[in-house]
């Protein structure tokens, strides 16, 4: 099979989704202007470079109060400030319950009952029992082709990791089991893994 995206696949769902996967989940909180806390997951999401520290996360709609975006692109471009919040398998019904299109003022800490703590470099909130927490700066967000794309960069200023997820000083992902975003409705979970040496090491 074969086709052109702008010509349409003529499947039942678009497999776009299914063919890039797994994809991690950056589970993102932001804090806006008025002091209120948001917390929602985005599945385009990934760290980008490690000198400095930087990661990505994209929103691709837009809510009808949000002037052509979401609330946490929104919250940023007021802010400068996020926080990403790594999603264990453990979460996954929290983590979902906030993905809903909800009311700028709805805290999705709240509504879910996830507990926050506040972030050591930033002034946004953070998923208090997350497995790991990166605090973020804004360094850019970028509008790509579509209607309401946005593409946000940010510097990681600060870094939170579970003492119970450290193992013999490695950050050790198969004692949470990180969730992963797949097509369609569907998701998966890390539970093992294996290493591979480059040539000449």
């Amino acid at each position: 099979m074969f086709y052109r995206p702008q010509d349409g696949h003529g499947l039942p769902h678009n497999p776009f989704n299914a063919i890039v996967t797994p994809r991690p989940i950056g589970w993102i909180a932001t804090r806006g202007a008025d002091g209120r806390d948001n917390l929602a997951p985005y599945s385009f999401f990934n760290a980008v470079a490690y000198e400095p520290p930087q990661v990505m996360f994209a929103s691709t709609s837009a809510k009808p109060d949000r002037d052509g975006t979401k609330d946490s692109v929104a919250n940023i471009r007021d802010t400068g400030v996020f926080c990403v919040n790594i999603v264990e398998f453990a979460m996954k019904d929290v983590m979902n319950k906030t993905s809903g299109p909800w009311d700028r003022e709805v805290d999705e800490f709240e509504l879910a009952e996830i507990e926050k703590a506040e972030c050591d470099t930033i002034a946004c909130a953070r998923v208090a029992q997350a497995p790991a927490n990166l605090e973020c700066k804004l360094t850019q967000i970028v509008q790509l082709p579509g209607a309401a794309n946005f593409a946000v960069f940010g510097e990681v200023t600060g870094v939170h990791l579970r003492d119970d997820c450290l193992n013999d000083g490695e950050f050790d992902v198969l004692s949470f089991n990180p969730l992963t975003r797949m097509g369609y409705r569907d998701y998966s979970v890390i539970r093992e893994k294996f290493s591979l040496q480059r040539p000449g090491e």
